[in-house]
């Protein structure tokens, strides 16, 4: 439980110090994004400036004409050599009046938004529009501005100059009553004109900007109307955010690619974090189990101490029971002393075996023929081979192991003994030895018994489990310790069509 709190306050940490770098990185972008407008912003501004600048270097006593100043849009607007307005992206750019109508334009002018008479700017996906006013003139004491006025071209009012004034209009001076008059009757007989201005050299110093030539026929109402309509009040310009959106989204993917290490570092240290406290615990567990083993060691051997003291007393009391049954004694005693001595032979096996499971294997590898050994061993259990007339066959090549000689005797006694006992009378058992490899081998006993259920077979090496009535429980058992402290591998198969296959694998030949 304390494991588990502890993990799950610094999972909680981890995960925080995740979203902290989240919510970082998003506060970052956003600030970079403003950035990226402020640029814009100050592009914008810098080409306003840059415009103001050539609107007061080619204005003249308050007047601008249109010609001169197109040339310059166009250059900002269309020229990909102008660095000013290529590294903008400028699309398109107007000047205004104060009405808020376009006066001179250049580019993309349909990108330029219908209402821009508020200043400001009006953001799309693939572009932006900044209204700028713009100064044509310096501020005066007042903190005034002088109005600047952007005259039209003359092919725009060529075809609205009154016919009454001759051919004077081509040359774009009006006609006036000292080089001019009315040379026949139907000049005599037409219609007065607008009145006409009085000369230029009699205008008076503060009576605005000078007319040019092809306007000079209006009267002064019209011309300060044309006047206030063209006076420049503002510039509207239309910039590209293509490049805005590139840098925004390569900022956006450097960010992400920064919170996806930064996950990926959390997942790795709660992963190390894990293995650490996983660590921990099982250091405790082998810690709790080292002093479990020893204290099941104390057991063990005062288990196998009580086992050895206890076989004396039993020894004593068979030896007394067939002194009792040898000394004339009626039928009736004799009978159950043989009882007893059967009795006590059973439990003295039984310690035996206890005593042999319980002892420690200390491997003494030797070289040892396998058939040899083999052969011994079934000598060894003749008496109970021949008494069921059961046909033993050893089929081991003559090649030698390495192995400890009384433990490997040993393990095959009672794998050949528990042969003997699970198959019936003329039963057959068989030895039969398998190389592996150049330096491996395997050995199988094999026998024609009822065999083994395989849900028992992960069972039957357990200690004091036994499917024979007789039997203690305790022979496969230490066969297995026997092969295990030698380094090998046993297991138990079916022997098709009947009876269990008990093979050793992994014997090491001896060279």
């Amino acid at each position: 439980m304390k494991f588990r709190r502890r993990n799950t306050l610094v999972y909680g940490l981890l995960f925080g110090v995740w979203v902290l770098v989240v919510g970082w990185q998003a506060e970052e972008h956003l600030r970079f994004e403003e950035l990226a407008k402020t640029d814009l912003r100050n592009r914008s501004k810098e080409i306003t400036d840059t415009l103001s600048a050539v609107v007061r270097a080619l204005r003249f006593r308050g007047t601008l004409l249109q010609d001169h100043l197109e040339p310059v849009l166009n250059e900002l607007a269309n020229s990909p050599t102008n660095e000013l307005a290529s590294s903008a992206g400028v699309i398109s750019i107007a000047l205004l009046n104060t009405a808020g109508e376009p006066l001179v334009a250049a580019g993309n002018t349909n990108l330029i938004p219908k209402d821009v008479l508020s200043e400001g700017e009006h953001w799309t996906r693939d572009s932006v529009t900044f209204v700028n006013p713009v100064w044509g003139a310096s501020i005066s004491s007042e903190n005034t501005s002088n109005a600047t006025v952007i005259l039209p071209l003359f092919r725009e009012f060529s075809n609205s100059i009154p016919r009454d004034r001759g051919g004077d209009e081509h040359r774009g001076t009006p006609m006036n009553e000292t080089n001019a008059g009315p040379t026949n009757d139907s000049a005599m007989s037409a219609p007065p004109g607008p009145p006409k201005p009085p000369p230029e050299e009699n205008r008076p110093r503060d009576a605005g900007p000078r007319r040019p030539p092809w306007l000079r026929w209006m009267d002064e109402n019209e011309y300060k109307a044309l006047i206030a309509k063209r006076e420049l009040h503002g510039l509207v310009l239309a910039m590209s955010t293509e490049n805005f959106r590139t840098i925004c989204a390569h900022d956006l993917w450097s960010r992400g690619i920064i919170i996806f290490f930064a996950g990926i570092s959390v997942i790795g240290i709660g992963l190390a974090w894990r293995n650490v406290s996983k660590t921990a615990e099982l250091q405790i567990r082998l810690v709790r189990a080292s002093e479990l083993n020893s204290h099941l060691k104390e057991m063990n051997l005062a288990a196998a101490g009580l086992a050895h003291e206890t076989r004396n007393p039993l020894n004593i009391i068979r030896g007394m029971a067939q002194m009792v049954s040898q000394s004339g004694a009626p039928v009736e005693v004799r009978e159950k002393t043989r009882a007893i001595v059967e009795e006590t032979d059973k439990v003295t096996a039984q310690l035996n075996e206890f005593i042999n499971y319980s002892r420690p294997r200390e491997v003494r590898r030797t070289k040892i023929a396998l058939n040899t050994a083999v052969s011994e061993v079934v000598r060894a259990l003749n008496y109970d081979i021949e008494e069921k007339k059961i046909h033993v066959e050893n089929r081991v090549e003559a090649f030698f192991i390495e192995a400890d000689e009384q433990l490997l005797r040993q393990a095959l006694f009672n794998l050949l003994l528990n042969a003997v006992q699970a198959v019936g009378a003329n039963g057959q058992i068989q030895f039969v030895a398998i190389r592996n490899s150049a330096s491996e081998a395997s050995l199988e006993i094999r026998d024609d018994g009822p065999g083994v259920p395989p849900e028992q077979r992960g069972e039957i090496f357990k200690p004091y489990f036994t499917t024979n009535q007789k039997g203690t429980g305790l022979g496969l058992a230490v066969v297995q310790q026997i092969v295990l402290a030698h380094g090998w591998e046993i297991e138990c198969l079916s022997n098709d069509p009947k009876g269990a296959i008990f093979r050793i694998s992994h014997l090491n030949l001896a060279v």
